[in-house]
């Protein structure tokens, strides 16, 4: 017994290295119920399974998004910085991605805070805003939104304050800003509804609410397109494209100019896609159904559809 309890007493006085991305050889490792431990000789120490982990959280839009030599996304794990690549150019999105926000091994879902929204996703004041602005009192708490992983959490520098980053397992990340507390640590693992942090004041704020983002490989979307913010649901599908990083692309002014600015046919037999389409737009447009859609084109709701693609219609 007094060989167990001196392990643990060694490892109860070592430092996580959670937020390094880089390490070198352990010294020693620990098996515990949540792992392997590797030891380090400064005396830090990380879990096996963080020290191999890549921030892959959703196989499918990795692959289709990163691996794709036409976009070639980056998605890097990093703990200390917010942005993580900058070329990741939205412009190349020439197709519409069906993404699941969740799915049957994630399944739940929080309202960050259920407050009055002070502010919407768009232009204010000249500049852009990334998120929404959700009004709460210092001290109120903070819900993750889904699943997932923290990747940063600490006081930044530029505005955010005391901020939140968490990756999900839908290929989103959400971003909780201005907050007085931070309750979680990076690399934790968090379910949807699990406190996060308390709301505050801090960085570029003038007074105490909740900035919250919701970002696509570091490209900011209105999360009105995910957030039934007054009826407190989610909805289940998001359609990627060029289209929603656009600060018009909100939900509350959000157009289609490529497509709806073109004459439409009703007895048209087949739909050549333009940019920013997808088969719902698509449906509604001569008045069909998605279902109607897939049948005719042999097609399931999660296909992703291509510009120049041609769909019949009837």
């Amino acid at each position: 017994m007094k060989k167990i309890t001196s392990i643990f007493i060694t490892i109860l006085s070592l430092t996580s290295v959670f937020g390094q991305n880089s390490f070198f050889d352990p010294i020693d490792t620990v098996e515990t119920p949540n792992g392997t431990m590797l030891i380090y000789a400064d005396r830090t120490w990380c879990y096996q399974e963080e020290k191999d982990f890549e921030g892959v959280m959703n196989d499918y839009v990795h692959d289709m998004v990163c691996n794709d030599t036409a976009y070639a996304y980056k998605s890097y794990w990093n703990n200390d910085e917010v942005i993580t690549c900058t070329t990741n150019d939205v412009t190349l999105l020439k197709d519409t991605i069906w993404m699941c926000v969740l799915d049957s091994l994630h399944d739940n879902y929080a309202i960050p805070f259920d407050g009055l929204m002070t502010s919407r996703y768009g232009y204010r004041r000249g500049r852009r805003h990334n998120g929404v602005d959700i009004d709460l009192e210092t001290g109120d708490t903070i819900y993750a939104a889904f699943d997932g992983k923290i990747r940063y959490a600490q006081y930044h520098d530029h505005g955010f304050g005391n901020l939140i980053v968490m990756r999900h397992y839908n290929g989103l990340e959400t971003y909780y800003a201005h907050c007085s507390k931070l309750l979680v640590a990076p690399n934790q693992d968090v379910v949807a509804g699990q406190p996060i942090g308390l709301g505050g004041n801090t960085g570029r704020s003038t007074g105490s609410h909740l900035h919250f983002e919701v970002r696509f490989y570091d490209n900011p979307i209105d999360p009105e397109l995910i957030f039934d913010f007054k009826h407190k649901v989610v909805k289940d599908n998001l359609l990627v494209h060029s289209g929603v990083f656009h600060p018009s692309g909100s939900s509350s002014t959000r157009t289609y100019t490529s497509s709806s600015s073109q004459p439409v046919d009703k007895n048209a037999k087949s739909h050549r896609v333009r940019n920013g389409e997808n088969l719902w737009i698509i449906a509604r447009k001569y008045g069909t159904t998605v279902d109607n859609l897939c049948r005719l084109n042999n097609l399931t709701e999660t296909d992703v559809i291509h510009i120049g693609q041609v769909i019949r219609l009837r």
